[in-house]
């Protein structure tokens, strides 16, 4: 028999559905109760009405929204950035250079050592609220080291991207390098990755055009991936144009966008995934928010961990960023982090809760969800651990949590 918790005493319920409580975006409900049975949600209501349950988890008035969806990470990695991060807040610009950097660290590191960073950065990204997780490969850049890599984001969650053109190598010909990528690359990687990935930005040495992009992409949705872009980040170019033109999932950073970018974005089914941690930490102009949402546009915050130009996992501190540097309101960037996320990675399971999604609480030490804009840098988010549900049981528990 399936074990059923109750979690009671929530203060104030954000669900994300339209449907239920005050009737907006957000779908919040005051003193709500949610029934879980086996990690997927029953039932949600006024707490006065829950039905029976073999446990119960009391949260005395806190408040509970969905889990973050964080669609864009660099989480397997070795080594350390913090001299490059040291000399840009001295003024150096960032060109995408420094990736050469985690290359040599991340081949360089057993692969004990990588499953273990990893498996610490998934654990402090879940302290802080972050239930799915999106992993890319990209500090490989051989077969056999982007192969490891997204074997290991395998283990921890079902959002693998791979993303052999990151950046071409510096002693590669540009040439064979995307044949490589396209060729032998994808064939070796593609049992392990869900997305594909290109960095389009044509003002960087270091990374694609939109003629290249369009040649990783195609050969990426041939071999079955979905499609992913970094793109408009350093500078306006092709990123955008060419995430809506293919149809890609998501195109993210969109830190510089024309009329036409916005135009193409609101008229497709790209969503526009946001990443102000990167602005925080290169003292690059923030993405206008607040031009996407005027126009219709989809948002998704992620917080594009790595460790060169994003250090952080917390997505609170994504939320806050947007709220006083982005132009957004409390209430739009988290569901911008929450379902906003679930639409870049094409689910309707996560960033909601509702009957029949994944029972992906995140508990606020708060009255209201507002706090997370409120009090920035405060450890006041965490994903709940229900009984039926811990990371303590091996590695299928695992997978389990972060799908």
């Amino acid at each position: 028999m399936l074990s059923v918790t109750l979690v009671t005493g929530i203060g104030e319920l954000t669900t994300n559905d339209p449907q239920v409580g005050d009737g907006s975006a957000l779908g919040v409900l005051r003193d709500a109760a949610v029934v879980v049975q086996d990690g997927r949600i029953a039932w949600l209501g006024p707490a006065a009405r829950n039905p029976a349950a073999d446990t119960a988890i009391d949260l005395d008035g806190a408040a509970v929204v969905p889990g973050f969806v964080d669609s864009h990470t660099h989480l397997v990695f070795a080594g350390d950035r913090s001299v490059e991060f040291t000399a840009r807040m001295a003024g150096e610009p960032y060109d995408g250079g420094g990736i050469a950097a985690t290359v040599a660290a991340t081949r360089a590191a057993g692969e004990d050592e990588l499953r273990g960073l990893l498996s610490r950065r998934i654990a402090q990204a879940r302290a802080q609220g972050t239930t799915t997780c999106e992993v890319k490969s990209g500090y490989g850049l051989d077969v056999a080291a982007e192969v490891r890599m997204l074997r290991l984001a395998a283990e921890v969650t079902p959002e693998t991207t791979f993303l052999g053109a990151h950046v071409v190598p510096a002693a590669a010909s540009r040439h064979d390098y995307i044949e490589l990528v396209t060729g032998g690359m994808l064939a070796a990687c593609r049992p392990y990755a869900r997305w594909g990935d290109v960095f389009c930005e044509p003002g960087s040495p270091h990374a694609f055009d939109a003629d290249e992009a369009r040649t990783v992409l195609g050969a990426c949705a041939a071999a079955g991936l979905g499609l992913r872009v970094h793109g408009n980040q350093l500078g306006p170019g092709p990123g955008v144009q060419v995430a809506v033109e293919l149809d890609a999932a998501s195109v993210d950073h969109c830190t510089y966008l024309t009329d036409a970018d916005v135009d193409a974005l609101a008229g497709g089914a790209t969503v526009a995934t946001l990443l102000p941690g990167v602005e925080f930490s290169t003292r690059s102009p923030y993405p206008d928010a607040a031009r996407l949402l005027a126009a219709g546009v989809t948002v998704a915050l992620a917080s594009d961990c790595n460790p060169g130009t994003c250090c952080s996992s917390s997505m609170p501190f994504g939320i806050a960023l947007a709220v006083r540097e982005m132009g957004m309101t409390p209430a739009q960037a988290l569901w911008s982090a929450t379902a906003g996320g679930a639409l870049a990675l094409r689910r309707d399971d996560i960033g909601v809760l509702r009957p029949g999604a994944r029972a992906d609480l995140c508990v606020l030490d708060a009255p209201t969800y507002a706090h997370l804009a409120y009090r920035p840098g405060m450890a006041i988010a965490r994903a709940l651990e229900l009984p039926d549900r811990g990371l303590t049981a091996g590695r299928a528990d695992r997978l389990r949590t972060w799908r």
